[in-house]
């Protein structure tokens, strides 16, 4: 394969350091705000919006540059409502059969359960795929290296411009997703459903639970 050509690195430019923290804390007090909500306003959101920051995500890093990615926007009132139908039936076993019961314990102060309104109120379900192998320009089939954490990588990405655009968001993982494959027509040997991120904005009696983060010292350690 031959080698891409290099180039100077572009529009990189050297910051005064009380410039560089201003802007970090900025980043940091502003991703503070964001919180997940599963209270939905069904006020719709401009299209521009979502491809925006559907294109920040896409400028994530990926192994090899190979961007093993595929974001499926989902508005469609009965799209929506099959994916929530098929959600539902996967949760309703996980809370009954599945879920051992300390992973239902650590859920309990959340208030979650198999319902999942929200899959149907908001205006945008984004659909997150992983793949597991691409095409190259020349039509040559290539394996993905670290599909998971490079779609981590844009996920986060996404929910975070999402968040700067003033938008809410909810990380939905129903378990098994496949259903997802087959109600959005993707390829099941080429794709695997990563995580439905929701969006729209909150519901105005939108609530969501009293909790904290983390000690910094507790998760940062310097060698």
């Amino acid at each position: 394969m031959d080698q891409h050509p290099f180039i100077p690195l572009p529009g990189y430019r050297t910051r005064p350091e009380e410039e560089m923290m201003q802007r970090a804390r900025d980043f940091h007090v502003e991703l503070k705000r964001r919180r997940t909500v599963r209270h939905f306003s069904g006020r719709p959101v401009s299209r521009a919006i979502i491809d925006e920051c559907l294109a920040a995500a896409m400028t994530a890093p990926s192994g090899a540059n190979l961007q093993p990615w595929h974001f499926v926007v989902v508005s469609d009132p009965q799209t929506k409502r099959r994916i929530r139908e098929a959600a539902e039936e996967e949760e309703r076993r996980f809370y009954r059969e599945r879920a051992p019961q300390e992973w239902l314990d650590a859920l309990a102060p959340l208030g979650t359960d198999e319902h999942k309104p929200f899959l149907e109120t908001a205006p945008y379900l984004i659909a997150v795929f992983s793949q597991k192998h691409g095409r190259l320009a020349d039509g040559r089939k290539v394996k993905h290296y670290y599909p998971m954490e490079s779609v981590g990588l844009a996920t986060g990405m996404l929910i975070s411009a999402l968040h700067l655009a003033g938008l809410a968001t909810l990380t939905h993982t129903p378990s098994p997703m496949a259903f997802l494959n087959q109600i959005l027509g993707r390829p099941k040997s080429a794709e695997r459903p990563f995580l439905l991120v929701v969006t729209g904005y909150p519901d105005k009696d939108a609530t969501v639970p009293d909790i904290g983060r983390k000690p910094f010292g507790e998760v940062v350690s310097y060698v």
